[in-house]
């Protein structure tokens, strides 16, 4: 099996369905990083004039990922990683 290339390479949004509280929508921002088999992600609140910041998705190079932050639960964060893994730019 081939493993799929993450392709998010600039500033999109995602919708996050909470289980407890308001569903919101989230930006994702890439990182300019210096470690070229880490690929990290910034996730901020949309929308407000002071973003808050959930957190951070880390992928290695197989795709394995981990969240650093407090913010989003199991879930969310799940949700947060597979959007970014399959994310598909608009033509």
């Amino acid at each position: 099996m081939t493993m799929k290339s993450i392709t998010l390479e600039r500033e999109a949004r995602a919708w996050l369905k909470r289980r407890n509280g308001a569903d919101e929508v989230i930006n994702i921002v890439p990182a300019i990083e210096e470690y070229q088999a880490v690929k990290t992600y910034h996730l901020y609140t949309a929308y407000e004039v002071q973003p808050e910041f959930l957190g951070s998705i880390l992928f290695d190079a197989d795709n394995n990922w981990i969240y650093n932050g407090n913010d989003l639960s199991i879930n969310e964060q799940e949700q947060m990683a597979a959007f970014i893994i399959n994310y598909q730019e608009r033509l």
